[in-house]
């Protein structure tokens, strides 16, 4: 479970986020939506210890304390705007450098089941730096995954790719909702996040504006909606 209360990070005197107050349970799908600017990669770092609160508290799995954060990390596969990736490493290298860095058990058969599953089987030996932004960011999910984390975390994971690569990563998304997980997304895509999410929260100039459960709510309403609260056509 993941605990926030009266959370605000402040940067000098502009508050990206100002007393946000969110529950996330075991099994829920979350999407953060909200026009840019709103605080949404700012609250999504501080879930995945990136980035620490100026006040209030956020707690993961009843965890608080600062010293516990890379026994918390070692739980979250965090996937934002930047892979990270190793250009000069092939596919397979790279998912081998994590593996290292994670002391993960029986990496051979991990790696071999990720590049299953987000399909890159047969690019395991191309160098990063060939590869189109796709693949990359197949990459980026793949060794997220790699660890099994109990909290999946993805920041705009839909950003700049074509129609076939959304579907191919829609499957995937899909098929990591398990009871035990957590996953938190945002997304600019409105419709489609609400199709795979079973939660929402609005974000606005830092501020929960609203929250609600996705799969009930009818999306030409929450469209309209979404523009009131935000000032924001989408």
């Amino acid at each position: 479970m993941i605990k926030i209360e009266s959370l605000s990070k402040s940067f000098g005197s502009f508050y990206a986020l100002r007393d946000v107050n969110l529950e996330i349970f075991p099994g829920e799908f979350w999407i953060i939506v909200g026009p840019n600017g709103a605080g949404k990669t700012t609250l999504l770092k501080i879930i995945a210890t990136l980035s620490q609160p100026s006040k209030g508290k956020i707690e993961i799995d009843g965890i608080f304390s600062v010293g516990e954060r890379i026994n918390i990390r070692k739980q979250i596969g965090f996937i934002g705007h930047q892979s990270f990736l190793y250009d000069n490493l092939t596919v397979e290298e790279n998912l081998k450098f994590y593996s290292q860095m994670y002391n993960l058990d029986n990496p051979i058969q991990r790696i071999e089941k990720m590049l299953r599953q987000v399909g890159l089987q047969e690019q395991k030996s191309n160098f990063v730096r060939n590869l189109s932004r796709g693949m990359q960011q197949r990459l980026s999910i793949g060794r997220a995954l790699l660890i099994d984390p109990k909290i999946v975390i993805l920041d705009e994971p839909f950003s700049g790719l074509d129609q076939n690569a959304i579907d191919n990563f829609v499957e995937l998304f899909t098929s990591l909702v398990s009871p035990d997980r957590i996953i938190i997304m945002t997304t600019h895509n409105l419709q489609l996040g609400l199709h795979l999410a079973t939660n929402y929260a609005v974000l606005s100039k830092g501020k929960i504006v609203k929250k609600g459960f996705a799969r009930a709510t009818d999306f030409s309403k929450f469209k309209q909606l979404y523009s009131e609260l935000t000032g924001e056509m989408n």
